[in-house]
């Protein structure tokens, strides 16, 4: 081979294999992440442990590298509680990037980093929450490779942070209470972050929360008040499927460093906009019994030997008093039934047929060598061999290695009562029609056998960001479900929006079952009748490419904004709809699938170039300075646009009369009826205009906030049109030929395009 080409070659893989580390996500299961630490203190343990033991303070470090992208003045420090020991090199840590400067790495700005140090398989915590996302929201985990000033530390599990972004992630907003649930105390049985109602006085519950929004104390009082003392209306304050999830999970994993086990700890809620709590889980790294106390009373620690482990009674805590969520769900018939289901469910996907211990044999597979090198590690690589199978030696107790527990506990959980019993069959569910038409009636239809017959329920919502509503389905024959207890159940609904999510519960005297059986964080999804938008029909009705403080996202980032319109009586289907800034590539961002807009009604996009954020989030900015938006369909045929410049802050760009008039600045009416009300500019502004379509075949507007004159020149330097000074003109267009225009509105210079 000639030499200049092998070396070419060579250069090519370096490249190739630098682009493929670079680009590697955080979070990618199958992959190690390298974090490499820098820290010019040549104290840095020292000060690291003391500030541990004092205010928790940041140590800034030179310079931290994620898979080989640096940044520098990084906030780092230890976490943890048992497993922090200044003993010892290998810590829990927390990066905060954006500690000491605004930075972020794919989006997160915290890193969580744990040791390992109660885990012999070294894969407790991530294998734990690979099982947990099929049922529940939760962080997202995988590995690491730690090196300080270039010593390798060790293998960590590294963990999503349980931030205001995971909440905007999952539950579409950030700025409302956001509650952590573990002792600021040093942990005991008398210790624990259980919602129980202390008193009304929210200074009693501070040394078992923290508040992680700007406000909550008071929020957290009336939580516990309804946990404890008005369980009837539990729905209305708690999402209490992911409540009963949670109990569900832990109860089956042996996860008792959590809310089922003695200090009630290591849980997070979130309100959502909905105005209920969500619980989410946090630190399993001692899950599958590596915590065994279960705690029993007020004060007692409640250690559990192998064999209570094993055999773990699924109503542990039913009746006392220090764990009221546990209390509420097995008091109430249908909850414990939907908590037996759940349970049912975790059992029979991933322990009954072993799939856990493919994932667990295929997590040792990815640490296997990275564990061998970590000096660091507390426990021996033979420890590490065996600990699916062996128990290991803790000091105080003995911890069961994975299979040896799960294997009993299954054997043990199939042969109680609870999953002996018969449960209903749910089967042959549809829709009476396969695609409603917007505002239409529908029917659906289930045959469901040994139910009680008043006992089958409908979870249906029109917008993810919204709970399930409960609705009874009826074998009454009145409801297109055939006739009268014939087994067959209906339930008839208007189709409001463009997709409806649903799911089925039903239940006799002694067992519960759901279809699909993850729900509700699985659902059957039944889409209306659309169609493909063609011109007119949709249309940029306004935007805001200047927004300071004046509307914000999930985020709490005040990110500009586009707003669609649908001026048609008929819903109308986006999944082929692309926006653009660019005329070259007018399919740069494409609407997510089954993405859908009522008739006459609003959709809102953020373009704020972070397509990675959750719901409507383009992967360009505007420019408020000089910026064109196209709107089009997959066939390339172009739907709407506008070209702007000069914008001003907080005032936007909308159609008058909405939806089909010409664009004028006004003060934003995001996301409803466009109005001309007097500007409210807190400080002068200069000329912004506005011109639509853009690229233009017959007829061209240019409207502006003053009056202005507009001249347009082609690509010669010839001026072909002039109009003297007016807030709006439009312009003929149709002689002109295809190509590129320069238009000059005032002392405004923008391009439009003629394709005829």
């Amino acid at each position: 081979m000639n030499t200049n080409i092998a070396k070419g070659l060579v250069a090519l893989l370096v490249v190739l294999c630098h682009q493929s580390l670079f680009s590697q996500a955080l979070y990618e299961l199958n992959a190690i992440q390298k974090i490499e630490i820098t820290c010019p203190q040549s104290d840095w343990d020292y000060q690291m442990d003391t500030a541990k033991y004092g205010a928790e303070n940041y140590l800034m470090s030179s310079l931290v590298t994620i898979n080989g992208i640096s940044y520098d003045s990084v906030g780092v420090k230890y976490k943890g509680n048992s497993s922090f020991d200044s003993t010892k090199i290998k810590n829990p840590l927390h990066i905060s990037l954006n500690e000491f400067k605004n930075q972020q790495h794919q989006g997160y700005t915290d890193i969580k980093l744990s040791n390992g140090y109660a885990d012999p398989s070294a894969i407790r915590e991530v294998l734990a929450y690979q099982i947990l996302k099929n049922y529940m929201h939760c962080p997202l985990s995988n590995f690491a490779q730690v090196y300080i000033n270039g010593n390798y530390i060790g293998l960590y599990s590294n963990d999503e942070s349980i931030d205001k972004k995971f909440c905007a992630d999952h539950f579409y907003s950030s700025q409302n209470t956001f509650i952590k649930g573990n002792p600021i105390v040093n942990p005991g049985p008398t210790t624990k972050s259980n919602f129980k109602f202390i008193n009304s006085d929210s200074s009693s519950y501070q040394l078992y929360y923290e508040i992680k929004s700007k406000k909550g104390w008071n929020e957290l009082v009336k939580l516990c008040d309804s946990v404890t003392n008005n369980t009837t209306s539990l729905d209305n304050m708690l999402d209490m499927d992911r409540v009963i999830w949670m109990l569900a999970f832990n109860n089956v994993l042996i996860n008792l460093d959590s809310y089922n086990g003695v200090f009630a700890q290591n849980h997070y809620s979130y309100r959502d906009n909905t105005g209920h709590y969500n619980p989410i889980i946090w630190d399993m790294n001692m899950s599958f019994g590596g915590f065994p106390f279960a705690g029993a009373g007020a004060t007692s620690m409640g250690s559990l030997t192998i064999a209570n482990m094993q055999q773990f009674p699924t109503n542990n805590h039913a009746t006392d008093t220090n764990w009221p969520l546990i209390n509420a769900v097995q008091a109430n018939s249908t909850y414990k039934n939907k908590y037996i289901a759940h349970m049912r469910t975790i059992l029979q996907e991933f322990f009954v047929n072993h799939t856990y211990e493919t994932l667990a044999t295929s997590l040792q597979t990815i640490v296997d060598t990275a564990l061998q090198s970590d000096n660091h590690k507390f426990y021996t690589y033979l420890q590490y061999q065996h600990a699916m199978d062996s128990l290991t030696d803790m000091g105080s107790y003995k911890m069961p290695g994975i299979k040896t527990l799960m294997d009993a506990r299954v054997a043990y959980l199939q042969s109680t009562s609870e999953f002996t019993a018969t449960t209903p069959i749910i089967s042959s569910i549809n829709t009476s029609v396969p695609a409603p038409v917007i505002n239409s009636t529908f029917f659906v239809l289930a045959s469901v056998t040994n139910a009680n017959s008043n006992a089958v329920t409908l979870g249906y919502r029109f917008d993810k960001t919204q709970k399930f509503q409960k609705i009874p389905m009826y074998d009454d024959g009145l409801h297109n479900d055939g006739g009268a207890n014939d087994n067959v159940y209906g339930v008839n609904l208007t189709m409001t929006a463009g997709m409806m999510q649903y799911y089925l519960y039903a239940e006799n005297n002694n067992a519960g079952i759901f279809s699909p059986e993850r729900a509700e964080h699985e659902f059957y999804s039944v889409l209306a009748s659309a169609q493909v938008p063609v011109v007119g029909q949709l249309v940029i009705n306004e935007l805001l490419a200047d927004n300071v403080g004046n509307i914000k996202d999930e985020y709490n980032e005040s990110a500009d904004w586009v707003e669609l319109y649908n001026n048609s009586s008929t819903l109308l289907n986006l999944s082929d709809v692309y926006l653009s800034d660019d005329l070259t590539n007018m399919t740069k961002w494409k609407f997510p699938a089954n993405t859908s807009i009522n008739p006459f009604s609003f959709l809102t996009i953020w373009a704020d170039n972070d397509s990675l954020e959750q719901v409507l989030h383009t992967n360009f900015n505007l420019n408020k300075d000089s910026s064109i938006l196209l709107l089009s369909n997959g066939l390339g045929q172009l739907l709407d646009s506008i070209s702007f410049s000069n914008q001003a802050t907080n005032i936007s760009f909308g159609r008058f009369p909405n939806g089909t008039g010409n664009f004028i600045p006004m003060n934003t009416t995001y996301g409803y009826v466009n109005n001309n009300d007097a500007l409210t500019m807190n400080q002068e502004q200069g000329n912004t205009f506005a011109m639509y379509p853009n690229p233009a075949s017959q007829t061209v507007d240019i409207a502006s906030t003053t009056e202005q004159s507009v001249s347009i020149y082609n690509l010669l330097g010839q001026e072909i049109f002039h109009d003297k000074k007016a807030l709006h003109h439009h312009i003929n267009t149709d002689s002109w030929s295809n190509g590129l225009y320069l238009v000059k509105c005032g002392h405004t210079i923008s391009k439009l395009r003629i394709q005829q």
